[in-house]
């Protein structure tokens, strides 16, 4: 008994420390198990009350009162951060490939871009993704192909190209990085539990987010470049002369596919030939406070134009077929259907050569109501920014302080944008500031006073939920270059609920269909080896959620694989006893030579799948890590089960006189 006791103590205190170490997971599905019992309870006495309740009402409130039971068990988050965790393919959720935008990284480093820039950086781009190259690589060697420094647009005169495209590149590396720390820290203040996010290639994110309810605020959470800007709004006069420019210029550009006049309603062109100054009765327009302005020259452009056909009116005057202009007050807007067509025309090099260097147009982000229609604003800003939001140090998402129905952004600055912000506001009294996040306005306030103490504030938001969000983004930072999503997957909960059932039925037929062969094959022995493999998998999972590992998909596939390999040692083992019984050995004798002499081989063979694994591990992403993991431990184990489990049974049972049939 003493020969084999330690082995015992380590046996059953590997099992002690697995249970102990998933306790938690089981105690996780208890109180998840009663949360759900008691929201549906819920759901069932608000349906009572109000039968007829709006469906997003009802999920807020079901929301509301899950986070609250939630909240107020405090163990329920203890043992849901020490349970095992599921990876994406088992509890649903997102998946996507985010990708660095490095044609718009070097837009923005460019000391002063022009159309030779702009066009070598397209074509670089472009062959770039065609040959999976790098854009910095192709765009370096295209300027000098062209013959032109780097110096022209990066870095000072004294700088050489070589120095040059080494700054690019190392830009380049430090917006990946910067956009994996940002996507944590963004992720992190969202809430998400147990998100993978891992770099992939030299421009590429994985994101996994597990669990996730909300795949449109997801998409925005992790891809929105948080770039927040206050720019100080043009005159509505200048903005108009401003869009007659515009008009005039496409019209004689012909840019190519603005306006489809086939398309274009005999209501919306109607507007157009009533002046292309519509005239809408609307407190949404009321609000907009920009002073009274005439429009004369919008009035004589649609008086020409009336008795024309539809047709010509559109050839002649394609960006005011598209838009209306307020006589009031000189307010622009655009029906929601024709918002693309124009932002294609603004966009357009036609438009951008009639802009000045220093105008832009930009819509607000949401649309106001017109009657039956939805309209969006559009306003003529500068191009340069006044401030931007890295003086900002704190965005909270609060209700409207007005007691409407929105919710508002509250922003703290920091010393230098405080002081910043006292200067323009006090130099820009009753003006309009343009408060813009990644190239939209969420707010155009007038200034009415000097603001001191550095604070500020975006309204706007649709709900509370809106208004956290956008502060959250704010706080983790902008992303020094666009993120844009390129791959993506989702995987809803029903999926996952499958997925774990299938992967639990495999687990266990497969160790039914294994310990059948051995126990009929090998008769005792095969019991024993069967018993030592309900231990493997104990402690494969138990090791699992000792080190806070994932289990995945393809994880279940490695503990099935693990299960077969797991008797592979007890084969080689139970061959060579049954040699040693041929050879008349005693059957105390057969086992230690059995042993003995397929120890070598054992080992020889799981340090090769070993070492195959660890090589997954390292190099493989996303399921293949999680299928190299799971087989990294079951190899372990395994060895464990067959060497030590195994051989302590055999041991003890020939001690006392009960040698083990082996077939």
């Amino acid at each position: 008994m003493e020969k084999y006791i330690y082995r015992i103590l380590i046996t059953v205190a590997l099992v002690a420390l697995s249970a102990y170490f998933l306790f938690p997971t089981y105690q996780d599905y208890l109180n998840t198990t009663a949360i759900e019992e008691k929201v549906a309870a819920q759901k069932q006495l608000i349906l009572a009350k109000n039968p007829k309740i709006d469906k997003v009402e009802l999920e807020t409130q079901l929301k509301n009162f899950e986070d609250s039971l939630k909240t107020a068990d405090p163990d329920y988050a203890k043992d849901r951060a020490k349970r095992l965790k599921l990876g994406l393919d088992l509890q649903g959720g997102m998946r996507v490939v985010l990708e660095v935008n490095t044609t718009e990284l070097l837009k923005k480093l460019a000391n002063e871009p022009d159309q030779t820039f702009l066009k070598l950086l397209d074509e670089a781009s472009k062959e770039a993704i065609a040959n999976d190259e790098s854009v910095v690589d192709v765009f370096v060697k295209k300027l000098q192909k062209a013959k032109i420094s780097l110096n022209r647009y990066f870095g000072t005169i004294d700088d050489d190209d070589s120095k040059i495209a080494s700054q690019l590149h190392d830009q380049a590396v430090d917006a990946v990085a910067r956009a994996e720390q940002i996507l944590r820290n963004r992720i992190d203040q969202y809430g998400v539990s147990e998100p993978t996010i891992q770099k992939q290639g030299d421009a590429r994110i994985v994101v996994e987010l597990p669990g996730i309810a909300n795949e449109e605020e997801a998409r925005q959470l992790i891809q929105s470049t948080a770039l927040l800007e206050f720019k100080m709004v043009r005159d509505p006069q200048y903005a108009i002369e401003k869009i007659q420019q515009l008009n005039k210029a496409i019209a004689a550009g012909k840019v190519e596919d603005t306006v489809d006049s086939a398309k274009t309603s005999e209501n919306q062109t109607a507007k157009a030939d009533s002046t292309a100054v519509a005239k809408p009765d609307s407190t949404a327009v009321a609000k907009q406070d920009t002073g009274k302005q005439n429009d004369t020259a919008a009035k004589k452009a649609a008086n020409d134009t009336a008795a024309k056909s539809q047709e010509q009116i559109a050839k002649e005057n394609p960006l005011f077929v598209l838009l209306q202009i307020n006589q009031q007050n000189g307010d622009i807007y655009v029906p929601a259907v024709n918002k693309d067509k124009v932002q294609k025309m603004l966009d357009s090099p036609v438009a951008q050569a009639v802009l000045s260097d220093n105008d832009e147009f930009l819509f607000m982000n949401n649309p106001a109501g017109v009657g039956d229609e939805k309209f969006y604003y559009l306003l003529c800003v500068n191009k340069k920014a006044e401030l931007t939001g890295g003086v900002i140090t704190e965005a909270v998402g609060t209700p409207d302080p007005t007691g409407g129905a929105g919710a508002v952004v509250s922003m703290t600055m920091n010393s230098e944008g405080s002081v910043e912000w006292a200067r323009i506001t006090g130099a820009n009294i009753d003006k309009r500031c343009a408060i813009v996040l990644d190239g939209v306005i969420y707010s155009a306030p007038t200034i009415k006073t000097k603001i001191t103490g550095g604070r500020s504030q975006i309204d706007g938001m649709k709900d509370l939920n809106e208004a956290k969000l956008l502060a959250n983004i704010l706080n983790a930072g902008a992303f020094s270059a666009p993120v844009e999503i390129i791959e993506e997957r989702t995987v809803g909960p029903s999926l996952g609920e499958d997925s774990i059932s299938a992967g639990l039925q495999s687990v266990l037929f497969g160790f039914l269909l294994v310990a059948l062969f051995m126990i009929v094959y090998y008769n005792g022995a095969g019991g024993i080896a069967s018993f030592a493999l309900v231990f493997v998998i104990f402690l494969i999972i138990g090791t699992l959620a000792a080190f806070g590992a994932t289990l995945t998909l393809p994880g279940i596939a490695g503990i099935v694989l693990t299960i077969g390999m797991a008797v592979d040692a007890n084969v080689l083992i139970y061959e060579r006893i049954r040699e040693e019984l041929a050879l008349g050995k005693t059957a105390k004798a057969a086992v230690e030579g059995g042993f003995a002499k397929a120890g070598a081989a054992i080992w020889d063979s799981n340090i090769t799948t070993l070492i195959t694994s660890i090589i997954l591990y390292q190099f493989g992403t996303g399921p293949v890590q999680g299928f190299a993991l799971t087989l990294m431990i079951g190899i372990l184990t395994s060895l464990f089960g067959a060497l030590v489990i195994a051989k302590v049974v055999f041991e003890y049972f020939t001690d006392k006189g009960h040698p083990v049939s082996i077939g």
